[in-house]
């Protein structure tokens, strides 16, 4: 998180609309090998909830269960030029928007585990657009072989570090510029974030 507090928000629903966009982020755990990472799928759940899944062979697997973990979701992000200000004795920076979620682990039974993957296919195959794939298409015996290889996991929210840094330290009409900038530099989800800055 970063320690600028123009930087953060306690909007719990951009929090929740940023993991169902994203659809993707990071665990982060303490092992006794050292700290490890996992990249998974994510879906919010309904009462300050994130479920997701790791392969049963993951080197974080085996250490979540009843452990304190972190998911970090990162937005989008872009670099700012000098050349966007009124004053160019300045430095570079970066924009960005990213999530970091703290909670205890818990490991889902297989018939939640399977209501998760029903629920995620369902979601990024809509996304798509056209004829969706189903779960269904899959063989009794495929679906099975990939209940064997995963693990499903579900973090209780107890903290939750956002950070918004969308240039709420410049004036509107740097911040106009920079919305520009970003967006002819093909940064255009940066730009809209920089764009619904009302501060």
């Amino acid at each position: 998180m970063h320690p600028n507090p123009l930087f953060r928000s306690d909007d719990l629903a951009a929090e929740a609309r940023l993991v169902e966009q994203i659809g993707f982020g990071m665990v982060i755990a303490a092992t006794p090998d050292g700290p490890r990472v996992a990249h998974t799928p994510l879906l919010m759940g309904e009462t300050g909830t994130v479920q997701f899944h790791l392969a049963r062979s993951n080197a974080i697997t085996r250490h979540l269960e009843g452990a304190k973990a972190q998911i970090v979701v990162n937005g989008p992000d872009a670099y700012v030029s000098p050349r966007w200000y009124d004053d160019r004795n300045t430095v570079p920076t970066w924009n960005y928007v990213a999530l970091e979620l703290e909670g205890p682990v818990r490991r889902m039974a297989d018939a939640e585990l399977e209501g998760f993957l029903r629920a995620a296919i369902a979601k990024h195959e809509a996304r798509l657009g056209g004829e969706p794939w189903r779960a269904e298409e899959s063989s009794d015996a495929m679906w099975a072989s990939l209940f064997r290889g995963i693990v499903g996991f579900e973090l209780t929210i107890t903290e939750r570090r956002p950070t918004y840094k969308m240039s709420q330290n410049k004036m509107p009409e740097t911040r106009a510029r920079i919305a520009d900038g970003l967006a002819a530099a093909g940064a255009s989800a940066m730009a809209d974030y920089v764009r619904g800055v009302t501060a």
